[in-house]
């Protein structure tokens, strides 16, 4: 199992710069950034496709230092009811998969997308209830007029240029947990699996190493990144929290560097889960910590992910 980082946590470097600066952190590997919500960090799809001489650059560039691209990392909506929004998240997805293709990456991360309640919609609707019944029947509807139809069309295009298409679970978009996710998979074709990041699962009361055993095969790459569940805001306003992240102290729970949220023992516990369904790849580390810089985050989950990677579990087992 190898360790990398997602880009954007260095975007304030350039790329050699940052690929130096891996190095000399003994990582491995990088999830590069290729559009949507996060932006382009360290690339432009559009320019790499057109100039074939700047593709051969930057793969180079990693060849030379010895790292790989875990990933491609593109997440947008593309189910977004307003046509605009949609259309540029859509072509954000479509050049990571044609880059992908060229670097010889494997696999592309996105999310599965949210669309409105219904056709005159213009803003999304991340539905999580079932009654009033109204609920139920704007959530079937999302899923056989938009979710299903794009993936099914989309998974076909990422087939045909071999790649894997690995959706984060991720709230406020349609899939966010394993019973969603395996639906869409369902539904669509066997290249749709997931980029599995238990910071989205931790705060929603999943328990990570059973869902790690329930996706199994499933699971086309990892996030590192932890969370915290805040024990005096928790347990009054529960786990939906709007208020925004940067005001720490209110919420309920926030996202940390690994280590910072759960300890060694469970970290080592869900490698030894990913291990079991045969997942032994790269485990890219995203830093979204409001309360440690990047330096510090970063060194955190480096020390405890090695650590893990290292070593079997101790105390209670994981699978009990």
């Amino acid at each position: 199992m190898k360790l990398g980082v997602f880009d954007p946590l260095f975007r304030s470097l350039g790329l050699e710069p940052m690929l130096d600066k891996l190095v000399s952190l003994g990582l491995e590997a990088v999830e590069i950034s290729t559009g949507g919500y996060v932006g382009k960090s360290h690339c432009s799809p559009e320019e790499l496709l057109a100039d074939a001489k700047a593709l051969e650059a930057f793969a180079a560039a990693f060849e030379r230092r010895g790292l790989v691209i875990s990933a491609l990392s593109c997440h947008g909506n593309p189910l977004h009811p307003n046509p605009e929004l949609a259309s540029g998240f859509h072509e954000d997805w479509r050049r990571s998969v044609l880059l992908a293709e060229k670097l010889g990456v494997k696999t592309v991360v996105t999310f599965s997308g949210c669309p409105g309640g219904g056709p005159d919609d213009r803003t999304p609707n991340w539905i999580t209830c079932a009654w009033p019944t109204d609920h139920a029947v704007a959530l079937e509807w999302q899923w056989h007029e938009k979710v299903i139809p794009y993936w099914l069309e989309e998974s076909a295009f990422a087939e045909a240029h071999g790649v894997r298409v690995a959706i984060e679970m991720h709230p406020g978009f349609a899939v966010y947990n394993p019973e969603n996710m395996l639906r869409l998979r369902e539904a669509t074709r066997a290249n749709v699996g997931v980029n599995f990041d238990p910071s989205h699962l931790f705060w929603q009361g999943i328990d990570v190493v059973r869902a790690i055993r329930h996706l199994g095969g499933a699971i086309y790459h990892v996030h590192a990144k932890d969370t915290h569940l805040d024990p005096v805001t928790l347990p009054i306003k529960g786990v939906l929290d709007t208020v925004p992240y940067n005001q720490v102290s209110r919420r309920s729970w926030i996202f940390r560097s690994v280590g910072y949220g759960h300890g060694e023992l469970e970290w080592r516990q869900i490698v030894s889960a990913l291990r079991t369904v045969g997942y032994d790849e790269v485990l890219s580390i995203e830093h979204e910590d409001a309360l440690a810089s990047v330096d510090e985050g970063l060194t955190k989950a480096v020390g405890v992910l090695k650590t893990a990677i290292l070593s079997e579990p101790v105390g209670k087992a994981w699978w009990v």
